[in-house]
């Protein structure tokens, strides 16, 4: 059976060190920001235009109205905006490393990527507000009010990046095998949640 989890997550739930965690207890590659280089290497832009792009996406009406604009061409010869090509780019990327069989993908829509694949367990981490804040002044050093700033601007991006390229609502129960409260368990907790489901996952095969 393949070892292949996403993570979906909210800005300061801890998500990717949940990520981290797994990967080094299964073994397997962790997949992150190094999606955007890899993507790079199969569109041609840079890291810059692609991270950019993403965070466009914090106004979901900016966003769709640069994703109707058509720069060049796309597959079958028709004509694709600069949103588009990106997304594609990273949708080859994900669909490369789930054909390999393992791996952790944090973000990306790679749930929606591999939804396709009955090996792959999806995760979405979400936390309270608290202890989001609590974490990322800890972490990153920022203030409360940037904190929340922040927040607020990357779950934008996050929803309406997704729901743009997906047609699903992110964060929405159904899409995922799992949500966990990064409040309630921590993300060692999380982890530990994610690999007892995988193990048992295993035995029911």
């Amino acid at each position: 059976m393949k070892k292949i989890i996403t993570i979906s997550r909210e800005y300061g739930s801890g998500g990717r060190v949940v990520g981290k965690l797994i990967a080094e207890r299964l073994g397997v590659p962790l997949y992150d920001k190094d999606i955007i280089d890899m993507a790079a290497k199969e569109s041609g832009l840079s890291r810059e235009v692609i991270e950019s792009a993403e965070l466009q996406a914090k106004s979901s009406f900016s966003y769709t109205l640069s994703s109707a604009v058509s720069f060049g061409e796309g597959f079958g010869g028709e004509a694709i905006s600069m949103n588009e090509k990106l997304f594609l780019a990273q949708f080859d990327v994900i669909t490369e490393i789930g054909e390999r069989g393992e791996g952790v993908i944090v973000g990306r829509c790679a749930d929606y990527v591999l939804r396709d694949d009955p090996d792959v367990v999806n995760v979405f981490v979400y936390g309270e507000k608290e202890d989001k804040i609590r974490r990322c002044i800890e972490e990153y050093g920022d203030s409360e009010a940037e904190v929340e700033k922040k927040m607020a601007t990357y779950d934008k991006a996050r929803r309406n990046y997704y729901n743009y390229h997906t047609s699903r609502k992110w964060g929405d129960y159904k899409n995922y095998d799992l949500a966990i409260n990064s409040s309630l368990v921590g993300e060692q907790g999380a982890a530990d949640v994610i690999c007892e489901f995988l193990a048992a996952r295993e035995r029911k095969a």
